[in-house]
């Protein structure tokens, strides 16, 4: 029983030490996880917004780090602060949602790459583009190579559709989730 209690304890007080962050401005990266279909995620946001958004098969204390490193290390666990990312995440896996209305932060991304992420967050849902499309979209058609790394490394996943991305002749081509976890949003999209 002691156990338990020392638990619940620690957790309130978690809870209370986030909460007094969150009031007094001291936060400026709040993160979650987030359970789903596709296993659990880590989702992380700023002020700015949604700046990434973990697979579950990533170290969440590596996505940590490097968003310690990248954005601030003020960076607090707060569920709180990712309930409107788990509310969308859920509306999207039960079929209900199309659409995200999140607000994002594009800080982790920079250059090409944020092209990129920014045309593929275009793609309307159920819809495909190639990669070669996306480099064209994004301002460099011979670019499929530098627009598919840009893809593989997506902060944002699911939220900025990379896997609606594929390769000019159809196949899957590659994704941070695994093919796995592609093809199962492509089906939930499709209506499958």
């Amino acid at each position: 029983m002691k156990t338990e209690t020392t638990t619940t304890d620690a957790a309130d007080a978690a809870e209370r030490f986030a909460s007094r962050a969150a009031d007094e401005g001291h936060i400026d990266v709040a993160y979650a996880t987030v359970d789903s279909p596709i296993g659990r995620l880590l989702a992380a946001v700023t002020r700015q917004g949604l700046a990434r958004l973990g697979f579950g098969q990533e170290s969440h204390d590596t996505i940590l780090e490097d968003l310690s490193r990248r954005i601030s290390p003020r960076v607090v666990e707060a569920p709180g602060r990712v309930d409107d990312v788990r509310r969308q995440l859920d509306e999207y896996f039960a079929g209900s949602r199309q659409r995200f209305t999140l607000p994002l932060d594009w800080a982790l991304m920079q250059g090409f790459a944020r092209k990129v992420l920014q045309r593929t967050n275009e793609i309307p849902y159920g819809e495909v583009r190639t990669y070669r499309q996306v480099a064209e979209l994004a301002g460099n058609d011979r670019a499929s190579r530098a627009t598919g790394n840009a893809l593989g490394s997506n902060p944002i996943p699911i939220i900025v559709p990379c896997h609606r991305v594929i390769r000019t002749g159809g196949g899957l081509g590659g994704y941070g989730g695994g093919l796995e976890i592609k093809q199962l949003l492509l089906d939930l999209e499709s209506g499958h």
